[in-house]
């Protein structure tokens, strides 16, 4: 097993959910663990969250063989009132900009995140 995630106090702007969707977006074939490790989450806590989001309708999964491959549903729109008719491949572009600002972009062939594969259109 890997290290624990540091710990956090505090609020933050991000929920895990909203990371965890967003490194899914980032790999679509990445493993909990990974995800674990880049949102400094534990792997149970990913594991909950995926089932959330596959409960709300925002990410399905298929097995194929030892590993997952997941699939956004990329129009499902967020759930607070706040952000009615946001859909969630808008939240997805907006943090994906953000990311490639801040680490550079990534060629098509490192990223499958809103409208390439592995998320519906």
């Amino acid at each position: 097993m890997g290290d624990a995630p540091e710990p956090h106090s505090g609020w933050t702007f991000l929920t895990s959910h909203a990371r965890v969707l967003a490194a899914i977006a980032h790999n679509h074939t990445t493993r909990i663990r990974d995800i674990a490790a880049h949102c400094r989450l534990t792997e149970r806590a990913v594991g909950r969250i995926i089932s959330d989001l596959e409960a709300g309708g925002y990410l399905t999964h298929t097995r194929e063989g030892r590993s997952n491959t997941y699939r956004i549903r990329s129009g499902t729109t967020l759930r607070h009132p706040a952000e009615s008719g946001l859909a969630v491949a808008e939240l997805l572009t907006l943090l994906a900009d953000h990311d490639a600002r801040r680490h550079g972009p990534l060629g098509d062939s490192e990223r499958s995140g809103p409208g390439r594969e592995g998320a519906d259109a």
